[in-house]
Parts: C-alpha cells; structure tokens; sequence
C-alpha cells in the first residue's frame, strides 16, 4: 500500500512505495498555516487517510462544488469573472483525520472540515503557502496522484 507524505514546510508531497519514494510533488497548503480547529482555515497535521477519491474520469480543470462536478472546466475567463474564489479543480482526495482529538472527531476534525488534497488553476502559486486549509497540487500532478493511491491511503501531514 502507498504513503503520502506532506511536508508544510517544504510545501512538498512525497509518494512511497514498499518506503521507497517514487514522486515528490511541489505543493501549496494553507496561508495561515498548520492548526487543526474548526474554522481556521489551518492545514491539519498529523496522520490521516485518503477517506474518499472523488473525480474519477472527469476532464483536467474540471470545476467541483460540494464535492460536486459542476460540468464547467475552469478558464482564465471563468477566473476574472469569480475573483476570490477557491477553485477545486480535476480530483478531490478527501482527508479524515485518525488522531482522536488533534485531526478527528469535535472542533479538530479534518473529514468534517473537508480538508482534501485537489486540483488548481494553473495560475496559483505552487512552493508557499496560499490554500484556505486544503492541499492543493497543479492539475497534472493530482491526476497522476489520484491513479496512484487507493482510498485508505495514509497520508502523514508534518509542520
């Protein structure tokens, strides 16, 4: 079975296999940071799972909505026209926590957050810290991710 490694400080995704690394990917996770509470917009640390895989034979930039393909993929139009917006974009990896009290269940819950691993216009910076809590990778990457990891996965988030 894989393991995912995120390393905010390095803004990196690590793939192993058999724990040998087999993909490293630049990522962006949250703007304010590591924190696991309810509503601030933090990256959750820790060890979790891959909960859910959400997205499968959709198109690259598809636009997602409440976990939801919306039949829209995402343009530098669609962009300027919705400024501000937290693009969800191509697949979804949904985290839930597995650390009763620091990333599961109460005010720390990262399923219930709804803190994912996903896709991203091609125009957000990749390598510093810019998400609302989320991990986000460019659209290619989390297409090949997306293949490689079945739901289950551990996933190791690190500040």
């Amino acid at each position: 079975m894989p393991r995912v490694e995120i390393s905010i400080p390095e803004q990196s995704l690590a793939l192993f296999e058999n724990g040998r690394e087999i993909q490293r990917y630049v990522v962006s996770t949250s703007r304010n940071g590591p924190g696991e509470r309810q509503g601030s917009f933090c990256t959750p640390r820790g060890e979790h799972i891959v909960r859910a895989k959400i997205g499968a034979g959709q198109p690259l930039s598809t636009v997602f909505v409440r976990r939801r393909p919306t039949g829209e993929i995402w343009t530098p139009e669609m962009a300027e026209r919705f400024p501000g917006r937290d693009w969800i974009l191509t697949r979804i990896l949904w985290l839930s926590g597995c650390e009763p009290g620091r990333n599961r269940m109460g005010e720390v819950d990262t399923m219930r957050r709804y803190i994912y691993i996903h896709g991203s216009p091609d125009a957000v910076e990749m390598g510093k810290p810019g998400s609302i809590g989320c991990i986000r990778m460019r659209n290619p990457d989390i297409l090949e991710l997306f293949e490689l990891v079945p739901a289950g996965t551990a996933v190791s988030i690190t500040a």
